[in-house]
């Protein structure tokens, strides 16, 4: 009896193999001789911008990046004052296995990875649900009480029953096309305009409120599921069929050396391009600053930075969110047609906040004698902490909490606190689930605090579509295949991950960013290798199902 293939965020709406794509031995494709070294413009030095630099360096071009902060984006890993050999991961913590695509980078750069301490996972030692009061210490769902094991069955049976989670599955490892579309189509039709929440309360085995709050404050998984319930149930059910939220690692050292990586990383092969060229050589170590105007010229485009320093190029890749397209940056009504704006301007982001502290060692390991269980566990609560991980290298080597990751309400209740205002209201909550725990007195150093929503360049963590927005989706996503468009209308490419199916994820940064290297090399008259057809190639027998205007 053979394994059965793994799971790969093979995702559904437009099933195409971006992992084969990369490590096929014929690359990406091919340009013009007379092509070769023209400079295209890619905004926002994030994981989906540096992997769009990345490839679009080997393919001869000579990416020009902007970038207003730092190589990273949302990947972002802030080195603790007190010992910066320790980092807090402001965005981007946790990657699942089914990254398949993300890995191809990560195994390029040769960077370590270790399991993420997520809840009921043999990587966190210890979980414990807090919930109205009560506390539940637990290291698989069988050791929570009954009720919450009712949630996480009804669960399971309403995916499977109503979202065919089994079958979509058995589609994507056997990486079926045609079984895959048809079924995930019918769910398209069936719940685009249906909310999370609306998608529970018609399923019979969350006919009870009391079991639909169990599930969103406490949830399975990676956690509580209630700042998804106004959002489409689309969202969710995507990201449990191709298994985003399990078997999820962490980035040794940080997960912000994977854009860094491929900013400094030598291909061993490209053209055009002298041996040893690299993304930062090509730019003498520094980006070009913040993008502050973005007009069209014709068929080419003219960038002005904040320099007051304007050039000129024939492709430009834009990364960051889309509402800077709206606020910070003045751009030209005829980047986009009036459907892509009216998608552009409906976007909706969440907020979110996470707050790290470092310790002096993880003091949580400690057993207590009288109770048998650890000092403390991961920690999922209805209290404003929501969410504290437990990040350990040994005993005697120093540890790092996140001692709140929360989303939306909960987040805007801290982001108007600093740092240690912070870290005084969350150790006060906790406190009442850890009474005997002076988690005070294990702090070293200063705390590390971000709301993304407060960020520049950001105001918000991701986006989410609501109910009735897969249309906008599919605009956004599809973007990239231009033949199509009038011509006017061509040369200026989407990417990033609120563009992607699986927002937030860092898999759906990379997808959209090859999607927009082969938009470019289609625009600039460059095919791909015969044998290796891109995403465009493609697109026309694996489009995402087209829902009646």
């Amino acid at each position: 009896m053979t394994d059965s293939p793994p799971m790969t965020m093979f995702v559904p709406d437009f099933p195409f193999a971006y992992d084969d794509w990369l490590r096929h031995p014929g690359g990406l494709g091919a340009l013009p001789e007379g092509r070769l070294g023209t400079e295209v413009a890619v905004i926002g030095g994030g994981v989906s911008g540096m992997t769009v630099a990345y490839e679009l360096m080997k393919l001869g071009l000579r990416p020009v990046l902007y970038e207003g902060d730092q190589i990273g984006g949302r990947m972002r890993s802030i080195p603790f004052a007190a010992d910066p050999g320790y980092v807090a991961e402001m965005g981007a913590m946790r990657f699942p296995a089914a990254a398949s695509t993300l890995f191809h980078y990560i195994d390029a750069l040769g960077l370590a990875t270790k399991p993420f301490p997520n809840p009921l996972t043999p990587a966190s030692s210890s979980t414990v649900v807090n919930f109205e009061g009560a506390t539940h210490w637990a290291t698989t769902d069988n050791d929570l009480p009954e009720e919450y094991q009712h949630v996480a069955e009804a669960w399971m049976k309403a995916l499977n029953e109503r979202a065919e989670l089994q079958a979509i599955q058995a589609a994507i490892r056997a990486r079926d096309v045609p079984v895959l579309r048809a079924v995930w189509s019918k769910i398209v039709k069936d719940f685009d305009d249906e909310s999370l929440y609306g998608f529970l309360a018609g399923t019979a085995g969350f006919n009870s409120f009391r079991l639909r709050e169990i599930f969103g404050q406490v949830g399975f998984g990676v956690g509580s599921w209630d700042t998804d319930f106004p959002s489409s149930a689309l969202e969710t059910l995507r990201i449990v069929c191709v298994a985003a939220g399990e078997n999820q690692f962490s980035v040794v050292g940080g997960a912000q050396q994977i854009p860094r990586g491929l900013w400094n990383r030598v291909p061993a092969r490209m053209a055009h391009w002298p041996s040893g060229t690299s993304v930062a050589s090509l730019h003498e170590g520094t980006p070009l600053s913040t993008v502050a105007s973005i007009a069209r010229a014709g068929e080419l485009f003219d960038i002005t930075d904040v320099t007051g320093q304007t050039r000129t190029y024939p492709a430009v890749v834009f990364t960051p969110h889309l509402p800077t397209l709206l606020t910070t940056i003045d751009s030209d009504r005829a980047l986009l047609s009036p459907a892509h704006w009216a998608a552009v301007e409906r976007a909706h982001y969440l907020g979110a906040s996470k707050l790290f502290v470092l310790t002096d060692r993880p003091f949580w390991l400690d057993v207590d004698t009288e109770t048998g269980h650890e000092t403390m566990g991961m920690t999922i609560t209805d209290q404003l902490p929501r969410s504290v991980y437990l990040f350990d290298d040994g005993m005697h080597k120093p540890g790092v909490v996140c001692l709140s990751y929360t989303l939306n309400n909960d987040s805007r209740r801290l982001s108007t606190l600093t740092p240690d205002e912070r870290v005084d209201t969350v150790l006060e909550k906790l406190r009442s689930i850890y009474p005997g725990v002076d988690i005070r007195s294990h702090l070293v150093g200063p705390p590390v605090a971000i709301s993304w929503e407060n960020e520049p360049h950001f105001g918000g963590a991701f986006r989410t579509s609501l109910p009735g927005h897969y249309r906008y989706q599919r605009r956004l996503f599809t973007h990239f295949r231009q033949d199509d468009f009038a011509p006017e209308r061509r040369g200026f490419f989407l990417s990033g991950d609120d563009i992607s199916w699986t927002p937030g994820f860092a898999e759906g940064a990379v997808m959209t960013g090859l999607n927009a290297v082969w938009g470019v090399l289609n625009h600039l008259g460059g095919r791909t290798h015969p044998g290796n057809p891109g995403p465009g190639d493609v697109f026309s027998s694996i489009a995402p199902v087209e829902l009646p205007e």
